[in-house]
């Protein structure tokens, strides 16, 4: 890494951890993730006596720890946001890229940084609400080291981390916080659940990033389920799509004046 490189990188550490919305937008997706899957897990070993035997067979207690993620992962896209256009916002991006011209330089040390720091805490986040949701569950719990457990309890830190990438992606095309959040809000909290909770939509659906990426989590799989991949498949399509999302900035950046 060159000299310039590494002093992009000390700056955008400094402009991340400087800002106290990016750091409370972490905190509030460790809480979040933490709580609501304790919660939810609790609420089913209170129901499991009830369900049907259909449901039992589908009960997979790893991934029911995993429940707050739909809410925690809204904080992880808040974070993605601010992350990168913040600096719109603020006409802070000029000032920027003025220290740093080659907007390649500038972009990767921001992602980069960002993704190491939503990395952490998402890994951490992970399999602490693995354990605490598990303690919950009692007599019902999974083992780390049963098959599949660990590969989804590391997943779900890769899919929170990837859901954060692909957030700094868009913002670093829209280049605005309020339309960048305008858009992936809705997609993520409505639009992908409608879409791959209706059958006429269901192919599609299954496709985009965050369904497509919550496969690696299931251990397991619900019953009839006839998806296409499997869990590392399921996680190589978010790949795919926080790669054209990056790439997408990249050329925005680059092709656009400040």
């Amino acid at each position: 890494m060159s000299t310039a490189s590494v002093r992009a990188v000390r700056s955008e550490w400094t402009k991340i951890r400087s800002v106290a919305s990016t750091v409370w937008t972490l905190s509030l997706a460790v809480v979040v993730t933490i709580a609501l899957g304790m919660l939810i897990a609790a609420l089913s070993k209170n129901e499991f006596d009830d369900m049907s035997d259909r449901d039992r067979l589908a009960f997979d207690p790893t991934f029911i720890s995993f429940a707050g993620m739909s809410l925690g992962q809204l904080a992880m896209i808040v974070f993605g946001v601010l992350v990168v256009a913040n600096e719109y916002s603020s006409g802070m991006i000029r000032t920027s890229l003025a220290a740093v011209p080659r907007r390649g330089t500038f972009l990767f040390s921001k992602i980069a940084v960002a993704t190491v720091l939503a990395l952490v805490v998402s890994m951490a986040t992970s399999f602490a609400a693995f354990f605490l949701g598990q303690a919950m569950l009692g007599d019902l719990k999974a083992s780390i080291g049963d098959p599949g457990v660990l590969r989804a309890v590391f997943g779900g830190g890769l899919y929170m981390t990837l859901i954060a990438m692909f957030s700094m992606g868009v913002a670093a095309m829209l280049r605005s916080p309020m339309l960048s959040l305008g858009i992936l809000m809705p997609f993520f909290f409505l639009v992908s659940n409608i879409l791959g909770g209706v059958d006429a939509t269901k192919r599609i659906g299954r496709f985009l990033p965050d369904q497509a990426g919550n496969k690696i989590m299931q251990v397991v799989p619900p019953l009839d389920d006839d998806t296409p991949y499997g869990p590392w498949g399921g996680l190589g399509i978010m790949v795919l799509w926080v790669a054209a999302a990056l790439v997408g900035g990249y050329l925005v950046l680059r092709k656009r004046d400040a």
